[in-house]
């Protein structure tokens, strides 16, 4: 448990103790600094219950409150505010708490089983910036919730069926057509055809293809005629699209690795098809699905609903099956094998009324269970300066390894070539560009769109992923110098390592809450908070020639926090340290 966890669980029982019973202590940071650290808001809420005046039950409070040696300054403000400031005392023995087990300072969750879905990349598809949003919440999400304490499988969930399929075959064959593929004749093993392709190749032809459909309805119906008969399992053209997908997931599976992002599952829809008649026949036999313009479907109307609600279409009038028809199956095939206590998607807001169709589906049908809790979590756009979605100078959506590159040729201007070895310049450089587009991308509220700067977020002045890297970096360079391990505080002299120790007492609470929100804007801004805060204590002290030794190993054990705590947020946020920059 945390050192302000169980601090507030102790003020609470010293309250109840006095005679006033209480379930849920309100102590939060004072939104007065000059009148102390922390506030306790709960004597106008007990004045109500015990009909006393409310600056009577403050006054016993806070009375009880300035015999603790943990604080200093206990006063009353208005009606029954009751501010605190925690003594230098009760600040020294926490951080040595820390220094001692730095998991002292963590709240662990209940463990639960989580399966979560992010990632989507399509199959043959370059990965671009609208997929960065995905696998970057995810990713940190994941790790977020691993580290205190749950149970994650994730799954990418490729788009790896559809259209798309249909539109790359076809454009192959129009450019290949004498491959053995597309010869009727053909009776040998297709797994021995000659034939490569590199993903530079499937990055172009896709949208070939795409604009050849639009403007040819010959073209459309052909590739519409593939995709069926790759669902219905055409041998010829499964093969050929289990080469391409070989060589796209490769491909793909490199661009998560540059954003540090990897899945334990790497799943793709055509993975639920021996499910979908397993779900067919279950929703047929119990009578969830419904006529309706020759389609099938499942009502999810309910009561409550002040707007419209449409029904899920399941099979279409053709007897073909849908993307919700796969997500059913896929869902179906999840709790069956892995039996999570929740499940966890992360997609575009856009497709909020998709995902509320998909989660009342499963919980109508009884597919999913009633103690399975299903969890949609949008997230918005990045956009460029102009504050349109982010893309190439042509006006083509941007590829992700073409943004990392521009980042990459940015920062490699900044580099300091002096400090870094030149065999781990170019390294360097990218580690320093991913971290500028992962922390930027983190910054805003998850749900919210916002506008990237290649230029400002690759500076090392704000708040950007280059200045945590230099100051983090900075911090390891001074301990590394001060040449001992025996970090203790023992002394906090002025308002600036005061100030230090304030802010790593809240990591805790920061992490809760991102993981309660689902968002990592809280800890994005909480790293800048305490980096700037530790920076600024850093300038106001000389530390390594400090005098006073008991002062100088105090400052060393902050510094040595500080680091440590660094290092921990940029781990959860998918950001890598380099060894110099």
């Amino acid at each position: 448990m945390s050192i302000i966890k169980e601090l507030k669980n102790e003020l609470k029982e010293l309250i109840t103790n006095i005679g006033y019973d209480i379930e849920e202590l309100t102590f939060v940071e004072s939104s007065r600094k000059d009148l102390g650290d922390y506030q306790i808001n709960d004597a106008m809420r007990l004045a109500s219950v015990y009909h006393e005046n409310p600056r009577d039950i403050a006054t016993k409070i806070a009375d009880i409150l300035k015999k603790d040696s943990r604080f200093t300054n206990v006063n009353i403000a208005g009606p029954g505010f009751i501010n605190l400031t925690l003594s230098s005392y009760f600040l020294q023995t926490s951080l040595n708490k820390i220094l001692d087990d730095f998991t002292t300072n963590i709240d662990q969750v209940e463990p639960k089983k989580i399966m979560m879905d992010y990632g989507g990349a399509n199959i043959a598809k370059t990965l671009h910036v609208g997929h960065l949003r995905s696998a970057n919440i995810g990713e940190a999400i994941k790790r977020l919730a691993k580290y205190l304490g749950h149970e994650v499988i994730s799954d990418v969930h490729f788009g790896d069926i559809g259209r798309q399929s249909g539109m790359v075959i076809s454009e192959i064959k129009r450019r290949y057509p004498t491959l053995d593929y597309f010869n009727q004749d053909f009776n040998g093993n297709y797994d021995e055809i000659d034939f490569t392709i590199t993903p530079d190749e499937l990055g172009e032809i896709y949208p070939t293809a795409n604009i050849a459909a639009k403007n040819d309805e010959a073209r459309m119906q052909e590739v519409t005629e593939i995709t069926a008969e790759l669902e219905k399992g055409n041998k010829s053209y499964t093969a050929l699209w289990n080469k391409i997908k070989e060589v796209s997931i490769e491909d793909i599976k490199a661009v998560y690795q540059d954003i540090n992002t990897t899945f334990d599952l790497y799943e793709g829809e055509s993975t639920c098809y021996p499910y979908i008649p397993k779900v067919i026949d279950y929703l047929e036999k119990n009578h969830y699905l419904k006529e309706s313009e020759d389609a099938k479907v499942i009502d999810i109307k309910e009561e409550t609903d002040n707007s419209p609600m449409p029904p899920l279409v399941v099979i279409k009038s053709n007897g073909a099956t849908l993307y919700a028809t796969r997500e059913l199956a896929t869902m179906y095939s999840r709790i069956e094998r892995f039996n999570p206590d929740e499940i966890w998607y992360f997609a575009d807001s856009r497709q909020s009324l998709y995902f509320e169709q998909v989660f009342r589906a499963v919980k109508k049908t009884k597919i999913a269970s009633d103690h399975l809790k299903l969890g949609f979590y949008g997230f918005g756009t990045m956009n460029g300066t102009d504050g349109k979605p982010f893309k190439t100078r042509d006006g083509n959506v941007m590829s992700l390894k073409e943004l990392i590159q521009i980042l990459t040729e940015e920062t490699t201007k900044r580099l300091n070539k002096e400090r870094v070895d030149q065999d781990k310049q170019e390294e360097t450089a990218k580690k320093i560009a991913i971290s500028a587009l992962k922390y930027a991308d983190l910054i805003p509220y998850r749900e919210t769109d916002y506008v990237f700067d290649p230029q400002k977020f690759v500076s090392l002045d704000g708040k950007t992923g280059p200045y945590l890297l230099y100051s983090t970096i900075r911090m390891k360079s001074l301990l590394y110098k001060a040449e001992r391990k025996d970090y203790a505080v023992t002394k906090l002299m002025n308002k600036s390592d005061r100030t230090v120790a304030l802010e790593l007492l809240k990591f805790p609470q920061i992490l809760t809450k991102c993981l309660e929100e689902k968002s990592l804007n809280e800890l994005t801004d909480y790293i800048y908070k305490l980096t700037s805060s530790y920076n600024t204590f850093y300038n106001e002290n000389r530390i390594l020639t400090e005098e006073n030794n008991s002062l100088k190993i105090s400052w060393l054990a902050l510094t040595f926090l500080v680091y440590t705590t660094n290092k921990k947020i940029l781990e959860i946020l998918g950001i890598s340290l380099p060894e110099k920059m």
